[in-house]
């Protein structure tokens, strides 16, 4: 075992080499990985809408492939747990592949128990391009692990944002072939999502994760030659912080941002315009990353949570109060909608990554991935019902006014900081 880590221990250039390959990889994966992850948010509402014909459970397919990430990020992690990370993540984007494939077929046929239960297979890639964030900070010192997390998910800016901007050219595509033109999106998602698998399943060599796990237990037999904080005992207190953030911001993001594409419909907005608010929604999810990961590694992950919160209450506000035909308002709202759960997943993923050993990180990464997921399903199933039977503006209110709760938990980390986060940093 020694064999295989003996370099990286007497080359801390081999070791940060060995980082920055892996950060390669996985900005490579996840450029493919965004764009499969955009057809859903883009327009599985709209398919929804088209094939059922009600607004009531238009936010099911948001739920479905949601609760199907929930499955999802618990079986990856625990994959990557055991196998490393390039197979945990490899079956992962593969099966949301072999999902994005099946709603298409559900199109074709008209076919809706089909279609909802590819759905929740697709979901698989969804999860998958949300935990990859995590490859990127095995190897990552504490004071690399909020920008490495933001490096990785600047990367699904490229693909993210020019997924939705496809719409209309995929819609034309699915047309030309005789498919519908809804169904179109998911065509580039099965192929983004198997080619950010077969990358992660090629070049993820050797593999960042085992290293990391290797590299844990030989300093715990040489503790006497290396004092490291990585192989400090997991906080589980930490691990609630990071969560909590990550889920409140979850369920805001997704509420809100389900329904958007219905409301624009309503009021006169074409497919077009909902690319690209989706589009601009997406990109400023992960494009301020580098930004944001710089700033929750210098100034702290409680004084980013308070932005969080700030910044997606904003969201609701500006949502409920523009103008329905206000194309501009709608993409300011979604803008801000981003931003608030990027400043969120980043400041409470770098909490979980402080309060975890390689011992036992990735499952437990995984399984908050699980109630975040889960979070984001039930978001996007009452989206719809919150909408029939009230309105947007009102859906907006609500979401923007829970995201406060995020007070109470920084007034909770700020606490437990001194004990927590000054030990890894």
């Amino acid at each position: 075992m020694d064999e295989e880590i003996y370099p990286y221990i007497n080359s801390p250039e081999k070791l940060e080499g060995l980082y920055r390959k892996t950060l390669f990889i996985v900005v490579l994966s996840q450029i493919f990985g965004g764009a499969g992850l955009a057809a859903g948010i883009t327009v599985g509402a709209l398919l929804a809408l088209d094939m059922l014909g009600t607004d009531a459970f238009s936010g099911v397919p948001v739920a479905l492939f949601t609760l199907g990430s929930a499955g999802s990020a618990l079986v990856v992690g625990r994959l990557s747990q055991k196998f490393g990370r390039r197979s945990g993540l490899a079956a992962g984007f593969l099966t949301g592949g072999i999902g994005a494939i099946g709603v298409v077929l559900a199109a074709i046929t008209s076919n809706v128990p089909l279609l909802f239960a590819s759905f929740f297979i697709y979901g698989a890639g969804t999860a998958t391009n949300l935990q990859a964030r995590y490859a990127g900070t095995d190897l990552a010192n504490s004071k690399q692990r909020a920008t490495a997390v933001s490096i990785a998910l600047v990367s699904t800016t490229l693909g993210a944002v020019a997924g939705p901007n496809l719409v209309g050219v995929m819609g034309g595509f699915a047309t030309s072939i005789g498919i519908p033109p809804l169904a179109g999106p998911f065509i580039l998602a099965a192929a983004a999502f198997m080619i950010a698998g077969l990358i992660l399943l090629a070049f993820l060599r050797p593999d960042p994760f085992l290293i990391a796990k290797k590299l844990e237990e030989w300093k715990r037999r040489n503790t006497d030659n290396f004092s490291d904080t990585s192989i400090l005992p997991t906080s589980k207190k930490g691990v609630v912080v990071g969560a909590s953030v990550m889920i409140l911001t979850q369920v805001v993001m997704v509420a809100i941002m389900t329904m958007t594409p219905i409301h624009m419909g309503h009021h006169g907005h074409g497919l077009s315009d909902v690319g690209l608010v989706i589009g601009i929604h997406v990109g400023a999810m992960y494009l301020p990353s580098l930004v944001t990961g710089m700033l929750v590694d210098k100034v702290g992950r409680t004084i980013m949570t308070i932005a969080a919160g700030g910044t997606l209450l904003l969201s609701g506000l500006v949502a409920a109060y523009t103008p329905a035909d206000s194309l501009f308002g709608i993409i300011i709202a979604l803008a801000l909608l981003g931003l608030g759960w990027n400043f969120g997943l980043i400041s409470g993923t770098a909490t979980i990554i402080d309060s975890t050993t390689p011992s036992t990180r990735a499952k437990t990464q995984g399984s908050v991935d699980v109630l975040i997921a889960l979070s984001g399903a039930s978001g996007g199933a009452l989206s719809g019902m919150v909408v029939a039977h009230s309105s947007y503006a009102t859906l907006s209110l609500a979401g923007g006014f829970l995201s406060i709760l995020l007070i109470p938990v920084v007034i909770w980390s700020w606490k437990i900081s001194k004990t927590v986060y000054t030990k890894n940093q």
